[in-house]
């Protein structure tokens, strides 16, 4: 009869312990703004131009809409891109907190990337 022995679990990374690696997420949400941001914003500008054609009362729905869109993302978006992203920074640089700093920086880039979108995605007039 042969014994099994079982090595026992790894204990369990202390969640207070300073987490090297705290600075990559809000760096890279910073990086990404850095260029998303005013591109977005370039690029909502030039769409208005979609308008030329059919002048801004006998547009389709659907391309109002998206402006409409366009534009509230940049008017509450950038708001909320400077919050989510000074939280990504200012959160305790614990391990218990990275995950919530992952999620602030991912949060911080969607309204350029929504902006961005939309306009790529610009309905016909």
């Amino acid at each position: 009869m042969t014994t099994q022995h079982i090595a026992p679990l790894p204990a369990p990374a202390d969640r207070t312990e300073r987490d090297p690696r705290a600075w990559v997420a809000p760096a890279i949400a910073t990086v990404l703004l850095g260029v998303l941001g005013p591109a977005a914003v370039l690029f909502a500008g030039f769409s208005v131009m979609a308008t030329d054609s059919c002048g801004p009362d006998d547009c389709s729905a659907a391309l109002n809409t998206s402006l409409s869109w366009i534009f509230g993302l940049l008017r509450f978006g950038g708001p909320l891109c400077f919050v989510a992203l000074l939280t990504a920074w200012l959160l305790p640089w614990q391990r218990r907190w990275s995950v919530m700093r992952a999620w602030t920086a991912v949060l911080a880039v969607l309204p350029p990337l929504g902006v961005l979108f939309l306009v790529f995605t610009l309905p016909a007039p």
